[in-house]
């Protein structure tokens, strides 16, 4: 079983910044990839970046240039870096992580003000 432990989110006024940190714990032979998903209220969860661990990335147009992802595979642990947030980062993150199967998160929440 393979439990996704995040950390970070929280309130930060626009332009601001902040780091959503997630491990993976419990028996895992090899992660196949990692990362973080949003949901905003009344819309579907989508992806923001996720890494591969040969170390591929993926991105989501809204967050290119300001977001960037980073993985550690011997801990197996992705980080999420924010920048210049804006309003419309607004959404519950959630950690996401593939090995035989999808794991999720809990969900973090990441609230940015105007």
């Amino acid at each position: 079983q393979v439990q996704l432990v995040e950390s970070g989110g929280g309130l930060v006024q626009a332009g601001g910044s902040l780091r959503l940190s997630c491990t993976a714990t419990g028996t895992i032979f090899k992660l196949n990839a990692m990362g973080w998903y949003r949901q905003a209220p009344g819309k579907q969860r989508e992806l923001v970046a996720s890494t591969s661990m040969s170390g591929d990335t993926k991105y989501a147009d809204s967050v290119k240039g300001r977001f960037f992802i980073s993985g550690d595979n011997a801990k197996n642990m992705v980080n999420l870096h924010m920048w210049n947030l804006n309003p419309e980062d607004t959404a519950v993150y959630y950690c996401w992580a593939t090995w035989l199967q999808d794991y999720w998160g809990q969900g973090t929440q990441v609230t940015v003000s105007s």
